[in-house]
């Protein structure tokens, strides 16, 4: 009796001691999982961080641009043919005038080219630089009409000023190519957003997904124990386009549902209701899509 008090003691032990042991494994498991997670939370303070400064910058470049521009309109509002009446002193006001505007457009043309080369380093914060051209556009179109106006002017009042006449059209050309280049870069940057944020996606059996060229078996003998992964080239005709910023619940209705396509398991979920995959959540836009724009889903 007291052999089997004595057994019944030493497993008793030995199951306290095995707990123990799990629970201080867990426990340090859990620390390494918190100690990896904020190191990725400082890591993306960092970003975004680095994403504001790139931000900032831009927009004062911008302001700088957009004050040239403004200068440029007070100063030719502020002209008067009265404080210049005499023929030569005329003149060379209104030189001097249409000097400083060309200087100020060079100006404005060299902060736009740095512009867009801080843009194209950066990477980001295309929907800020879109806002900024229209604006600019406008500012410009308001300076083709006060270049007219003065060309009027001088016309009605007979001026013998062909060197101006030809400042004046040469400044209208360098405008014309500063609207056509900003029309072009809005175009470019409206592309360049359009792409960033076109996801696609496909889904289907594998026997439709596979006959479609999406999917493949790779591995296993006879088909056994084979991986399903995608086909190195995809062909978009079989995927539905969808703007990633919007569409995050693409809709199922299936017993069963797999995504084969790479994408981070927390970023997604397959929501179920009344016994069959309802719809695939997108939980996380920014996550689900970075490494890859095609999402491919495999249903039974």
């Amino acid at each position: 009796m007291e052999k089997k008090q004595l057994r019944t003691i030493i497993i008793a032990a030995v199951i306290v001691i095995v707990g123990a042991v799990a629970a201080i494994y867990v426990y340090t498991q859990k620390q390494t999982e918190i100690k990896a997670l904020m190191a990725e939370q400082m890591d993306l303070n960092e970003m975004i961080q680095q994403k504001d400064s790139v931000v900032n910058d831009l927009v004062t470049t911008f302001d700088e641009i957009e004050s040239n521009l403004t200068f440029i309109k007070e100063k030719r509002s502020q002209l008067s043919l009265e404080q210049a009446e005499g023929g030569k002193d005329r003149k060379q006001a209104l030189l001097e005038d249409i000097t400083l505007m060309n200087s100020m457009l060079e100006e404005s043309s060299k902060k736009i080219a740095e512009l867009e080369e801080k843009l194209k380093k950066s990477g980001l914060n295309l929907r800020a630089f879109e806002r900024r051209v229209a604006a600019l556009n406008e500012s410009i179109e308001s300076q083709n009409v006060q270049i007219a106006e003065l060309k009027q002017i001088i016309e009605q009042k007979d001026f013998q000023m062909a060197e101006l006449n030809s400042k004046i059209e040469e400044m209208g050309m360098e405008m014309a190519k500063q609207a056509d280049s900003i029309s072009y870069k809005d175009q470019v940057i409206t592309d360049k957003v359009s792409k960033l944020n076109t996801g696609h996606i496909a889904y289907g059996t594998y026997k439709e997904l596979a006959e479609k060229g999406i999917l493949t078996k790779e591995g296993g003998i006879l088909g056994i124990g084979a991986s399903k992964t995608l086909q190195q080239n995809l062909d978009e005709e079989y995927f539905t386009t969808l703007d990633i910023r919007e569409s995050t619940v693409i809709p199922l209705h299936t017993k069963k549902a797999k995504v084969i396509s790479e994408h981070p398991s927390d970023s997604y979920k397959l929501v179920e209701e009344e016994g069959q995959i309802a719809y695939l959540q997108i939980e996380n836009p920014d996550k689900f899509w970075k490494i890859s724009k095609y999402a491919v889903i495999e249903v039974k």
